[in-house]
């Protein structure tokens, strides 16, 4: 699990209301269910209105995923990758049939059980980048629903302070209450910017990084797929995937290389 997202966000809301009280205020005074009610419902209605059904039915497994999501370094799927590869020449390419069954990687497998079944390389190469371009398109829809929730949130924040605003116009008799009737009339437009910038924008922004490493992942997987197929030299194969790494993860990946031969 990659704790980035659980512990930016817990932090921002423990600044938020450490301020609160180091003004002197309460944190009780910003927590109102009418507001937060009318704002993170709103928000999920208006970003359901925007979208199709599918969409807010795959709200929640998205969620999970961005706070949830477990981030591998690369380094270590260069390694297995390089490993095929010197099985594969080695002991040829039918060889990987048994090792497959053990690749936890899903396109991993899928790449090598398509060039097991003896797929043309240009087809394999056509289908494996098909499967990629259709992710990011997935991706990029669903993940579309959590943007828009950000942008709607300070909006209707807004909406229901103007409707607190109302309440307190209707009350101006009642001058003893107008200072918490208008307080907690700017509550909505607080929930409504705050959880757009720190709930739904961030996990906006971490969805698309998470879809972004998964894409890479799978542009690396076919590289190497293509390179067992072709019986290129393991030396090679995990040169050429180092290459495409950023420089921390390469320099990582040649220094698990370097331990491994020196054990």
């Amino acid at each position: 699990m990659d704790l980035a997202t659980i512990i930016g966000i817990g932090v921002a809301f423990v600044i938020v209301f450490t301020v609160q009280i180091l003004e002197g205020g309460s944190p009780a005074s910003i927590i109102l269910i009418p507001s937060m009610l009318l704002v993170f419902g709103g928000a999920l209605a208006a970003g359901m209105a925007g979208g199709v059904m599918k969409d807010t039915i795959g709200l929640g497994k998205l969620l999970r995923k961005a706070f949830l999501a477990k981030v591998s370094p690369p380094h270590m799927l260069v390694d297995n990758i390089v490993k095929l590869a010197e099985r594969a020449r080695r002991e040829g390419l039918l060889a990987l049939e048994d090792a497959v069954k053990t690749v936890e990687h899903p396109f991993l497998k899928r790449g090598l059980q398509l060039a097991i079944d003896g797929t043309d390389p240009e087809e394999l190469h056509d289908i494996l980048h098909a499967e990629v371009a259709a992710k990011k398109k997935a991706d990029k829809a669903g993940m579309k629903i959590v943007e828009n929730m950000g942008g709607y949130a300070p909006t209707i924040g807004i909406i229901g302070t103007v409707m607190g605003l109302v309440h307190v116009l209707e009350n101006l008799n009642k001058p003893e209450t107008l200072g918490h009737s208008i307080s907690a009339a700017f509550v909505a437009t607080l929930w409504g910017v705050l959880s757009a910038n720190v709930i739904w924008l961030p996990l906006a922004a971490r969805l698309t990084r998470l879809s972004g490493i998964e894409a890479e992942e799978m542009e690396l997987v076919i590289d190497g797929v293509l390179a067992i197929q072709a019986g290129s030299n393991p030396r090679l194969v995990a040169q050429k995937l180092r290459s495409l790494l950023p420089p921390d993860a390469a320099r990582a990946a040649e220094a698990a290389a370097t331990n491994k031969k020196a054990a």
